[in-house]
């Protein structure tokens, strides 16, 4: 009725047999043609009309003097009778409104609560007298100091008491700002701090943590308000992170936006807790509460956990689970699967491992001499193999302990790596400093240890079995849905190597000391070993069914109940909906079935009673497609199509699909929240990080109302304001006689 209404107040008769679809997608209609009454501006940043909103503002002669437009636009020319019908339209309508504000009115009067003696309180805002746009201005200043500060990084805190001499005061960085701005002309600090006592602070510490968790609100509300506006959203964590020695917990979302692009935001740290029955009720809360997120329309879930946090950031999916039943527990595509499920094993040895692995690979990032060293090291090691050589130099330039087949890539670098790190730490010369001859000597050591060579090896060959499932799923679209069918022999191989443990274990453990004599590195029995012996707990345990009973069959075990518990058969059902991204499709020569298992997203379609003739044209239209027309090869692509709108059942489900953890970002610069993240806790030291200031440094490039800012302040500390309006020149007088 609207798109009606709005042909026919433009006067175009070529558009009246235009469906309304048609007109939504290829025509737009320019703001001038509506009374400012039409448009609601609910920030300087989004504008909106009114439902009502109709255009009325036409010049509808001046194309008739203009020769260039006159056949621009087809206007229709209205009868007398027409004319008088349109305006008849529009004083009924004025006189609905008119009527509308008269019932709001009088409601309002009703309703309004009586102040002292018996007078009733304005609803219009009043005016702001002198004083408080005045300070209004002040506080502006002062939010635009710390949203320059958490853009640019620049901690509150300057120099710390103990780096001082006694008796020489210097002020934090937010005051040294402060000053630097008044110096530079600003007139509203300078008088505010002209009428303020001089030893009075400029902003106290507990008015700077009030103003910074208002900023982190109002430009966390800005991606919220997206993801809301988006419906269906799903859930991720990054690994446990040290904020001012305390652990929080990186949270971020994923949504298709407006464009439907697949975005990935930070939108904040949680505050971590060891208990995970506490800390699953405060990350709901947190989400739900606080942020005002509907966990109805959560869609998936993922975790990506340092070694030790596993079992517990699973039971808080398990809690969630058992309240948002469609919130799928899923892997996430920036983890590797092998990787994660080796955080995941609860052996101590195995944190161990990957603990070593991390500090060996950055010991090495960190210096480029280290590096060029053990590149030498590598080519004289590998000088009759010189392809696996230069292979392996170009993987330790990675993060060669992200990858798939990490422990692989550590069992045929390890001789290099001890080669050249015990190089380093008998160099007599001056050529390495006393840290790095010292770390090279520790890591060394722990390379060494047979514990470690046995944890590697047998992890290896575990691993072995899942690598190219784990690395289907990060693959293209057809390669996920692929991996999916291929989940059951995955698990039954592991199955198998369950049931034949002491076959498979012997030759892991043989291959384990072979690596030990290639390295010099003597077989010894693990002090847990050598104490049953004493005790003579049991005197036949050697060390090969130790390591049996102690790695091996735990880890088996582990995965395989792992590998079950994350692909679940939601899951798996979800992946099989894959099969409507058109290339999936051609790959299967049209004969798919998505009704199947798109059962368990049928309360998220828009007509799901017309989802099986609309599946059946979807499957046409590229069954039927041109030559030269390419099939779309990811949801993304799929997303983008021209005509997806017109079929809005596919429409609903790529996107539900789409943002499902398990599913890689496909345009990089929509998935940048988390090397944003990476970026700032690399670059900012523990003690200078601020869950306040991170979230306004990641997210630098999100608009902010400062308006919004200000007033929100005022609302929730008016105390605060009134006792920064109360100061006095008498006050300033005193304490500077005294």
């Amino acid at each position: 009725v609207r798109c009606q209404r709005w042909v026919e107040n433009c006067r175009r008769a070529d558009l009246e047999d235009k469906t309304p679809d048609q007109l939504n997608k290829h025509y737009r209609l320019c703001a001038k043609h509506f009374e400012t009454s039409m448009i609601c501006r609910s920030s300087p940043y989004r504008t909106v009309l009114r439902d009502n909103a109709v255009p009325t503002i036409f010049d509808l002669t001046s194309h008739l003097s203009n020769p260039h437009s006159r056949h621009r636009k087809r206007i229709k020319e209205l009868s007398e009778d027409e004319i008088r019908t349109l305006k008849q339209q529009k004083i009924d309508e004025s006189f609905k409104q008119e009527q509308k504000s008269q019932e709001l009115n009088k409601s309002n009067q009703q309703n309004a609560v009586p102040a002292g003696g018996g007078e009733e309180r304005e609803e219009e805002t009043a005016p702001l007298s002198l004083e408080e746009r005045e300070n209004k201005d002040y506080l502006k200043s002062l939010f635009e100091i710390l949203i320059l500060m958490g853009k640019q990084n620049i901690p509150l805190d300057g120099h710390s008491v103990d780096e001082l001499p006694e008796g020489i005061f210097a002020s934090d960085n937010f005051q040294a700002l402060l000053e630097y701005r008044i110096n530079g002309g600003d007139e509203v600090l300078r008088k505010r701090f002209e009428m303020t006592a001089v030893n009075l602070e400029y902003c106290s510490k507990t008015q700077q943590k009030q103003m910074l968790e208002i900023c982190e609100n109002c430009v966390r509300e800005e991606t919220l308000r997206e993801v809301r506006d988006s419906h269906f959203f799903s859930i991720v964590t990054d690994e446990v992170v040290d904020i001012a020695g305390e652990e929080h917990l990186p949270v971020l979302v994923r949504f298709v936006d407006d464009s439907h692009n697949l975005r990935e935001e930070f939108i904040g740290f949680l505050p971590y807790e060891p208990d995970p029955e506490v800390l699953a009720v405060k990350f709901h809360a947190t989400i739900t509460e606080k942020w005002g997120l509907n966990m109805e329309y959560c869609r998936g879930q993922a975790y990506v956990v340092s070694s030790g946090f596993a079992s517990k950031m699973k039971l808080v999916a398990t809690r969630l689970l058992e309240k948002y039943p469609q919130a799928v527990y899923t892997l996430c595509s920036s983890c590797a699967l092998n990787v994660w499920l080796a955080k995941s094993v609860p052996v101590v040895g195995v944190s161990v491992a990957l603990g070593t692995m991390e500090e060996v690979c950055c010991l090495f990032h960190q210096s480029p001499h280290l590096m060029a060293e053990l590149e030498n090291t590598i080519s004289a090691l590998f000088q009759g193999n010189e392809e696996k050589g230069n292979e392996l130099k170009e993987i330790c330039h990675t993060q060669w302990t992200g990858r798939h087949d990490t422990f692989e890539v550590l069992v045929d670098l390890i001789q290099a790596l001890v080669l050249c790190l015990d190089a380093v730490s008998s160099d007599s010369s001056v050529r390495w400093n006393n840290f790095t001859a010292g770390r090279a000597f520790v890591l060394s050591s722990a390379l060494t240890d047979f514990d470690f060579i046995v944890t590697i090896v047998i992890m290896k060959n575990v691993l072995s079995f899942t690598r190219a499932f784990g690395k289907n799923l990060q693959g293209q679209t057809s390669d996920v849905f692929f991996a999916a069918s291929s989940l059951t022999a995955v698990l039954h191989s592991l199955n198998e190597v369950m049931e034949n443990i002491e076959v498979y274990h012997e030759f892991w453990f043989e291959e384990a000391t072979n690596l030990a004599a290639k390295l010099d590195v003597r077989m010894k029995l693990p002090g847990k070993l050598l104490r049953a012996r004493q005790g003579n707990l049991d005197a036949d345990l050697t060390s090969e069914n130790y390591y049996k009973e102690i790695l091996s069959v735990p880890t088996v075990e582990h995965i395989i109940q792992e590998l079950k518990d994350i692909f679940s058969e939601q899951h798996l059902k979800a992946l099989k909906c894959l099969s409507l991204v058109p290339s999936v499709m051609g790959q299967l020569k049209f004969n798919t079935s998505e009704e199947h298992h798109a059962d368990m997203y049928k309360n998220d379609l828009p007509n799901p009673d017309t989802l099986s003739a609309e599946l059946h044209c979807w499957r046409i239209k590229w069954k039927h497609r041109g030559k030269d027309i390419e099939l779309p090869a990811t949801v993304y692509e799929a997303l983008h199509l021209p005509d997806i709108k017109f079929f809005p059942n596919v429409y609903a489900l790529l996107k539900v699909l789409s943002i499902l953890p398990v599913m890689k970002v496909e345009n990089e610069k929509y998935g940048i929240g988390r090397k944003r993240l990476k970026a700032y806790l690399k670059n900012t030291l523990r003690e200078q990080r601020s869950s306040n200031l991170a979230l306004l440094n990641i997210n630098f490039d999100i608009k902010h109302d400062l308006d919004l800012m200000v007033d929100t302040y005022i609302k929730l500390y008016p105390e605060k304001v009134e006792c920064q309006d109360c100061v006095s020149p008498n006050k300033t007088e005193v304490t500077e006689n005294a």
